[in-house]
């Protein structure tokens, strides 16, 4: 009886410490994605002059970009710590932000995409690495789908919330609208630095055991100790998902235009999108303990093919339907491939490793950009994103082989002190 009183207690205490870890990444996340111009900005891209192609160049060059800083930056925020990393980055996306607001030269803009993109690698992989590292430091990693979960939802849906504000303060102007995205950036920042500690790399592997034997080793070794290829083969994969989810939500947005929906219509149906992929992700601890994410991985993709094709037949209703039932199951998957890369993973170089697969995503998703855009120039709108149905599809098919033989994707070099003693 004392014995399960203890364990009680114990759990009851490892509970305590994943919410007093977690509120502050609540209210991060809300302040991070009140971006009011999300749901339109292709449209105000549009009326700034830009074609199709040119906006895909944007978002290629932003994604590249991204990608191509992940690298360094995630070394930078293993040194000098992790919040400060993402401080820097929500701070330069801000300034981005107000610069787009402000101008309507292209090469401008190219400017600030490019520049962005350093900021959004600045953030990427800092601010998941910060999160499990402290929930690790609490003993409290059991917890992370749960958390991350919620985190996903409450960031979505306040980006449905941003859309529908961002609406409304379109009347005014497009000015307020992207000064309003900015100022929410910087009081996120204000949030992180009174309520979330730091921690860097050096900080973190003192909470994982057996870490010592590997503290001089580098990122690039560190990364190939862990790099099974099942691990490898989600790594792309998951770019492939989200080089066709990203895309596929932003050009729904010409998708449904040139389908004959007017601008009100797309905004709210694009916040429901939201709304929808922001909901669903708290079902993802039910799905990884039922389902797992080897089977969640291929659904999704055949999910957002089946969404691509049925925006192929150019009846603005069916597409509208497609994205709203279809769009919300791959954050799912999100949500449990994040689990895996954490859990496969050293803590003393968690941020750079976590870059290093941002990289490959952010780097695919640019590509993916550029792909629909040119099949949207050259095929219009519907038949173009009918035809990139074939990129979920490819990666489906690279996926089956670690389905069906059930290969090894982590190393388990590092498990969490919680999970050992379970």
């Amino acid at each position: 009886m004392t014995g399960t009183t203890e364990a009680l207690g114990g759990s009851a205490a490892v509970d305590d410490a994943a919410r007093s870890v977690a509120r502050p990444f609540y209210v991060y996340a809300v302040l991070a994605n009140s971006l009011f111009q999300r749901g339109v900005f292709v449209l105000f891209l549009q009326q700034r002059g830009f074609s199709a192609g040119q906006v895909a160049l944007l978002q290629t060059l932003l994604y590249l970009v991204s990608g191509l800083a992940e690298l360094p930056t995630g070394v930078i925020a293993d040194r000098i710590g992790r919040r400060a990393s993402i401080v820097i980055g929500q701070l330069v996306v801000a300034g981005c932000l107000l610069g787009q607001g402000t101008f309507t030269n292209y090469w401008v803009f190219l400017a600030l995409f490019i520049t962005q993109g350093v900021g959004m690698a600045c953030v990427s992989g800092s601010d998941t690495a910060l999160l499990y590292d402290l929930l690790v430091r609490r003993g409290a990693t059991a917890g992370y789908v749960r958390i991350k979960s919620r985190f996903t939802m409450l960031g979505t849906v306040t980006s449905g919330v941003a859309i529908v504000v961002g609406g409304q303060l379109l009347r005014i102007s497009w000015g307020v609208v992207y000064v309003g995205s900015a100022a929410c950036l910087v009081l996120s920042v204000v949030v992180l630095m009174s309520r979330v500690p730091e921690i860097r790399g050096a900080d973190a592997v003192d909470e994982q055991d057996g870490a010592e034997g590997h503290g001089d080793a580098t990122a690039w070794r560190a990364m190939l100790r862990v790099a099974t290829p099942a691990l490898v083969t989600l790594v792309v994969v998951s770019g492939l998902m989200h080089a066709t989810l990203t895309p596929y939500i932003i050009f729904t947005q010409k998708t449904l235009s040139d389908q004959g929906a007017g601008t009100a219509l797309v905004s709210v149906v694009i916040s429901a999108g939201f709304f929808v992929g922001g909901l669903t992700p708290l079902l993802s601890d039910r799905a990884n303990r039922r389902v797992g994410y080897r089977v969640i991985v291929p659904v999704s993709l055949l999910t957002l093919a089946a969404a691509l094709a049925l925006s192929g037949l150019g009846l603005a209703w069916v597409t509208i339907a497609a994205f709203l039932l279809l769009v919300g199951i791959p954050e799912i998957t999100a949500v449990l491939v994040d689990n895996v890369f954490n859990e496969a993973v050293p803590s003393r170089h968690r941020a750079s490793l976590l870059s290093m697969i941002a990289f490959v995503e952010s780097a695919l998703i640019g590509i993916g950009y550029l792909v629909v855009g040119t099949l949207m120039d050259g095929l219009g709108s519907s038949a173009g994103m009918a035809a990139y149905a074939a990129v979920p599809l490819l990666a489906c098919l690279l996926w089956l082989p670690v389905l069906f033989r059930g290969a090894q994707v982590t190393t388990g070099i590092e498990k969490p002190a919680d999970q050992k003693t379970s």
